[in-house]
């Protein structure tokens, strides 16, 4: 069953993450055969994202209610309804309701297949899982928008969609042998009133980084709310996070964790095909090629992971990920006046496999939950990364632009104000993976899963 858990993982991480980032190269295309402007064209993205990160609280604790098979079998039939109606679709609003059904699913998606990792594998394999499911999301991450651009350029647009039905009729196949049907004993309904808070407050938080016009009042109203659902949370006896996580120091630091890490390397990611393209001179096909080397230097880094663990800790393992990867921010800021792309090389490279040693951040918060827990924890570990990544672009973008714009008025051109902006966001990306790896260093460690007995596993807190 461990080697078929792994290949679930796979699957599900590099597809559920790839069209997150393939429809980037592709929405030029889009825009030119749908008639879209800028400002709906950016709903084609945001349509996966704000039900994606939205439910992701609400989806993990479903998924603990409703029983890991039969919730991943409904997720995967939804995601491949939505990627085969994105690809038909003949106008903007059926491809963004295509859009929102694939974020609603890989909402359900993420967590259950993220769960496994708890109740399919042992200490090792957790580690080793975790490993996978992170090289295979770097994978994507690093190849979507280059097949995003080669489909777009050679088979149409449609393609962008249509490629993620493989990944699902393969996760159908496998799902039988892999996930056991029921559920875990003594688990409850989630309490609706908190689902609508939380839910809700995170969809206009996110609402908020894309318009820009309604930003103060979508903030209020996403900030009221969440503070609706704290407050709700504390005196409730019946709560949609369990005390048992929040409660749990390692599980809450491995929350920031991901904070800080999404925040540092997403918006860097967003904006490096736009760099290479007005910058470094490349085509829009190639322009997200470079990206590749990171996924690389991750896969070779992967089986280094667990020799590291046992021998180093996880969070000693993690924090020293972070500090390769703030070092190759630095480095490729270093560079970055250079219109040429054999310099950047080093730098995305060392970001690549400090990224693979971040990876027990994860796998260390999933072995201090309860199997009864274990999708709830997933879905806010996945929910904070893919927030994360939100405000991520989001702060990178702010800075770029508010760079990028002093330099055009000092008569700076264009792609040199451009450059600059990039490497004030590569400064403050490293600074927020630096601050990460200190915060690891400071995570209460805990005792694995591999020396616990199955009582000590339902009392940890």
């Amino acid at each position: 069953m461990s080697r078929r858990t792994l290949a679930v993982l796979a699957l599900g991480a590099f597809v559920t993450t790839l069209d997150n980032t393939i429809v980037a190269a592709g929405a030029p295309s889009i825009a030119r055969e749908l008639g879209l402007d800028v400002g709906a064209l950016q709903w084609v993205a945001l349509g996966y994202m704000l039900p994606f990160a939205g439910l992701l609280p609400v989806a993990g604790a479903l998924v603990d209610r409703w029983g890991r098979r039969p919730a991943l079998t409904a997720a995967l039939l939804a995601f491949g309804a939505g990627a085969a109606a994105g690809g038909l679709a003949g106008s903007a609003w059926l491809l963004v309701a295509a859009r929102v059904l694939q974020g609603i699913a890989a909402a359900f998606l993420v967590p259950g297949l993220l769960s496994l990792l708890r109740t399919n594998l042992d200490a090792r394999g957790r580690t080793l899982g975790a490993a996978v499911w992170t090289a295979c999301l770097a994978a994507a991450l690093a190849l979507g928008p280059a097949l995003g651009g080669v489909l777009s350029e050679y088979c149409g647009w449609a393609w962008i969609f249509f490629v993620n039905l493989p990944f699902v009729a393969a996760m159908l196949v496998l799902l039988p042998s892999t996930v056991p049907p029921g559920r875990d004993a003594g688990t409850r309904a989630p309490p609706a009133s908190a689902m609508v808070l939380v839910t809700a407050s995170l969809v206009l938080l996110t609402t908020a980084l894309a318009e820009p016009r309604l930003r103060l009042p979508l903030l209020a109203a996403g900030t009221a709310l969440g503070v609706a659902f704290l407050v709700r949370e504390r005196r409730a006896a019946e709560r949609l996070v369990p005390p048992a996580l929040t409660g749990n120091r390692v599980f809450l630091g491995s929350l920031g964790l991901q904070l800080l890490w999404g925040l540092g390397i997403s918006g860097i990611f967003f904006f490096t095909p736009l760099l290479h393209q007005e910058f470094v001179g490349l085509g829009p096909a190639g322009a997200g090629l470079p990206l590749v080397l990171v996924a690389v230097a991750v896969g070779a880094a992967t089986p280094l992971v667990p020799s590291a663990v046992a021998r180093h800790g996880p969070l000693r393992t993690v924090a020293a990920g972070l500090v390769v990867v703030g070092a190759g921010l630095l480095a490729l800021a270093a560079v970055n006046h250079v219109p040429s792309l054999w310099p950047r090389v080093p730098g995305m490279v060392l970001i690549g496999a400090g990224s693979a040693f971040t990876v027990p951040m994860t796998s260390h918060a999933l072995d201090v939950v309860a199997e009864r827990y274990s999708g709830t924890a997933s879905g806010l570990l996945t929910a904070a990364r893919e927030l994360s990544s939100a405000l991520g672009v989001a702060l990178i973008g702010a800075v770029l632009t508010a760079v990028r714009a002093a330099r055009l008025e000092a008569g700076v051109p264009a792609g040199a104000a451009l450059a600059g902006g990039y490497t004030a966001g590569l400064l403050v990306a490293a600074g927020l993976t630096f601050a990460g790896a200190l915060l690891a260093v400071r995570v209460p460690a805990s005792r694995a899963a591999g020396t616990s007995s199955p009582r000590d596993k339902r009392a940890v807190p």
